[in-house]
């Protein structure tokens, strides 16, 4: 996975550059004062109800209408940025000129989608407007309007892009290739509605594995697939692809997303994740592979909280790398070693891969939060078997043993650091705060921290964070809202219950029907990354592991450990090229050693699967 398109340096001193610059102002500023109104109003609103009794009854509401303008300004500044997620690994391999026609069609192809849907878009909006909310007693148009302005600022920053570039030419050729396309569809639409649900391998396979290898952000590759779905298979107006597009990017759940991205960055900027390492270090540190068991336990304890896998690493990788090499590990080694951790690491909460699939499934978070600590402890053993074995007969040469004065005082700077997580998660467990509010707390908690404690806390690089934050938070929500769209086109044509026929008539029942889930999310971590797959494809399969007695928890484990071995899983999980990414590690050097790792995380995962007490052991009954 990269970034979607480097963005275009406009020429200076042209009205190009000038409209560029203006649209970052308007992008940008609104975004980062609508996360911090977001952070403020839902920790008062945390504080009155569980310190005073008295909550605040407009707060949900008030988070709601501010989420979506969020959620859109955010997909508004990566796409200006080039931060949308897209797969890059076949088209990186092409000639220099293939190469820039799909670069170029990665551009046009969501300008086209954005200028189809931006009617529409106004429509659903006039449509919402006559709705007013309870408390504040306001017209819904105050939200929703966030849809159309968002589509219509999003497509500007595509003219800008291609006008800005040197090869209009080419954007112009991508153009009329999508307009072949479209009117082959159009001559084939008698024909696609005869065929019935066959129709779906067209739209759902072919049209959108094709669009997510040609390298267009894989929003955007849901959202077309599903619109030429509606468009060339069914009657359905397109304001329901909207429509579907807001409830997925405005689950009051998914809020947590951008707060989790910030409580993450704070970690960092507070120096509370270098604290922990250097504890972790003090206590492992002088024994064979002990840095390796410190980078297992780092992930352990920071993962999840800052909603990017790759914040994760980026906090990791620099403060244990350098020493690792000193000591004579060699690069392929740790790229395999932290690009495995991260999928050994996806059900620590507050994993939002947890928060994620809670939402769209309807399993309790807080269930989810319980469930998802032994499956990691599970996993992590497994890599340090591993971390073992390769490390026994390794050499510590001179390395000294920190005295137990020296590891107190880590001890005592990292403890705020190392507490973080079970804070959060207890908060959540014991009913102080919901999953959305609860980091909120965690915001709170770290610059109290960083501030008292830590003595590190640098107030000018505030405006930054909360712009980058919404900038990753918008590349994830737009992906879940046309996901979300996608999921719901497949329900409607009855593919959900086709789907159920089939997984409930695979052999060997319960067994049968996990080991072939188990499958399916390796294969979708792999080409479609996390949250896309658990998105799509976990409200589709979750009834079915209902009705075999399945519980939600236990499946839930499952199909997160699954999707996470194949998003870290070369040579088409892009998980794995971002950890050799983070410590700058050429990922053919990494590629034999993760197949150890990778062996042990599946070995863990059968075991979670055929023994599950480990994900519902200390759930209340």
């Amino acid at each position: 996975m990269s970034a979607s398109i480097a963005p275009v340096a406009p020429p200076p001193g042209r009205w190009i550059g000038n409209l560029d610059r203006i649209l970052a102002i308007v992008t940008e500023w609104p975004a980062a004062i609508a996360l911090l109104v977001e952070i403020l109003i839902l920790l008062a609103g945390v504080v009155s109800r569980y310190a005073f009794h008295s909550p605040l009854v407009w707060v949900d509401e008030l988070a709601s209408l501010l989420f979506l303008w969020l959620a859109v300004l955010g997909a508004c500044i990566a796409y200006r940025r080039g931060a949308h997620m897209r797969m890059t690994t076949l088209i990186s391999g092409l000639p220099e000129r293939w190469r820039a026609t799909f670069e170029s069609m990665a551009t046009v192809a969501p300008l086209v989608f954005l200028l189809i849907l931006l009617p529409y878009a106004i429509e659903h909006a006039q449509d919402e407007a006559i709705i007013r909310t309870p408390y504040l007693d306001l017209s819904m148009l105050w939200r929703v309007a966030a849809l159309p302005v968002g589509l219509a600022l999003m497509a500007l920053t595509g003219v800008i892009r291609i006008v800005g570039s040197s090869d209009v030419r080419r954007a112009c050729w991508c153009a009329f290739y999508l307009a072949v396309v479209a009117v082959a569809l159009l001559l084939l639409a008698p024909w696609l509605k005869t065929i019935g649900n066959l129709n779906l391998i067209v739209f759902f396979v072919v049209l959108v594995f094709g669009t997510v290898f040609a390298g267009i952000p894989i929003a955007f590759s849901f959202g077309l697939a599903t619109l030429a779905y509606l468009a060339y298979a069914t009657q359905t107006p397109l304001t329901v692809l909207v429509s579907r597009l807001d409830e997925g990017m405005s689950h009051v759940v998914l809020l947590s997303v951008p707060l989790f991205i910030f409580l993450g960055v704070l970690l960092e900027m507070t120096g509370m994740a270098k604290a922990m390492i250097a504890f972790l270090a003090s206590l492992l540190g002088h024994v064979r592979g002990g840095l390796s068991y410190v980078l297992l336990g780092a992930m352990f304890l920071i993962s999840g909280i800052s909603g990017s896998k790759a914040a994760d690493m980026a906090a990791i990788a620099p403060a244990l790398f350098p020493e690792m090499i000193r000591r004579g590990a060699k690069p392929g080694e740790l790229g395999a070693l932290l690009s495995a951790s991260g999928a050994m690491s996806e059900t620590i909460p507050p994993s939002l891969v947890l928060i994620t699939i809670g939402a769209v499934t309807g399993v309790s978070i807080a269930a989810l939060f319980t469930g998802g600590l032994l499956p990691a402890v599970l996993l992590m053993i497994a890599m340090g078997v591993v971390v073992y074995l390769r490390h026994r007969n390794e050499s510590i040469g001179e390395t000294e043993r920190p005295s137990r004065r020296d590891s107190g005082r880590l001890f005592l700077l990292a403890f705020p650091a190392i507490a973080l997580p079970f804070v959060i998660r207890a908060a959540v467990v014991e009913g102080v705060a919901t999953a959305t509010e609860v980091s909120t707390l965690g915001i709170a908690y770290c610059v109290i921290v960083g501030l008292v404690l830590y003595r590190q806390f640098d107030w000018r690089r505030i405006g930054k964070m909360l712009v980058d934050t919404a900038a990753l938070s918008g590349a994830i929500l737009i992906i879940v809202g046309a996901a979300t769209a996608m999921a719901w086109a497949l329900t409607q044509s009855g593919f959900s219950r086709q789907l159920a026929e089939m997984m409930l008539a695979v052999p060997g029942g319960r067994t049968g029907f996990l080991l072939l889930s188990i499958a399916i999310f390796i294969v979708l971590g792999s080409v479609l990354e996390g949250l896309p797959a658990i998105v799509l494809f976990a409200p589709l399969l979750f009834p079915i592991s209902r009705q075999l007695g399945i519980h939600d928890v236990h499946y839930a484990m499952l199909t997160i450990v699954s999707m996470g071995i194949g998003l870290f899983t070369p040579p088409f999980g892009v998980g794995f090229y971002t950890a050799c990414a983070m410590g700058n590690i050429d990922p053919g050097k990494a590629i034999r050693p993760i197949l150890g790792y990778i062996i042990a995380l599946f070995i863990g995962l059968l075991i979670l699967c055929f023994v599950p007490w480990l994900s519902t052991g200390f759930l209340s009954k």
